[in-house]
C-alpha cells in the first residue's frame, strides 16, 4: 500500500501540473498576442504535455487505491513586458517542477518505496529534457531575438512542434 505521505505528495504534484499547463496556455496567450504563433504553439504543446503529466500521476494514484483530490487551480499571475520575459519564466518555473519531482523521489526513497521511485524515474527523465528544452528556447532567443528574420525563423521552427502523448493507453 502506498505510503500517506507520498500519496499525499504525488496528489500535490497533480494539482501543480494542471497549474503548469494553466501557465503554459497563459504564455502561448502572451505569445500569440504578440504575433509569435510558433512560440504561442510550443506553449500551446508544453500546456498539453503538463496535462498528460498530471493524468500519469492520477493514474499512478488511482491504480494505488487513493482518492485523488483536485484542489483550485490558481490564476497564472505573470505579467510580461516581453518574449524573453515568458521563455525564463518558462524555465525557472521548469526547475521548480524539477525541485518538486526530485522531493517526492527523495521521500520515497527515505521510505524505501522502489515501486514509487520506479514510477518517478520517467519524471526525473523528463525534466531533464523540459529544462534543457526551455534553456535551448532562452540561448536561441538571445542568440536571434534581435534580428527580425531570425525570430521569423525561430518562430517558424517552433511552429513545426506536434504534440505526442506521454500517456500509454
Amino acid at each position: 500500500m502506498l505510503n500517506k505521505k507520498i500519496a499525499e505528495l504525488i496528489n500535490e504534484q497533480i494539482n501543480k501540473e494542471f497549474y503548469s499547463a494553466y501557465l503554459y496556455l497563459d504564455f502561448a496567450n502572451f505569445l500569440a498576442d504578440e504575433g509569435l504563433d510558433g512560440f504561442a504553439n510550443w506553449y500551446e504543446i508544453q500546456a498539453q504535455e503538463e496535462r498528460d503529466h498530471a493524468m500519469l500521476l492520477r493514474k499512478y494514484l488511482i491504480d494505488n487505491g487513493i482518492k485523488v483530490t483536485l484542489e483550485l487551480i490558481e490564476k497564472p499571475n505573470k505579467d510580461f513586458k516581453e518574449v524573453m520575459d515568458v521563455l525564463k519564466a518558462g524555465l525557472e518555473h521548469e526547475k521548480y517542477v524539477t525541485s518538486l519531482i526530485n522531493n517526492i523521489y527523495h521521500e520515497a526513497f527515505s521510505l524505501k518505496d522502489y515501486q514509487t521511485m520506479q514510477f518517478l524515474d520517467w519524471f526525473i527523465k523528463e525534466q531533464l529534457e523540459e529544462e534543457k528544452n526551455a534553456d535551448d528556447l532562452v540561448k536561441k532567443m538571445k542568440l536571434f531575438g534581435n534580428d527580425s528574420r531570425s525570430l521569423y525563423l525561430l518562430n517558424q521552427e517552433l511552429s513545426t512542434r506536434v504534440y505526442s502523448s506521454s500517456i500509454k493507453k
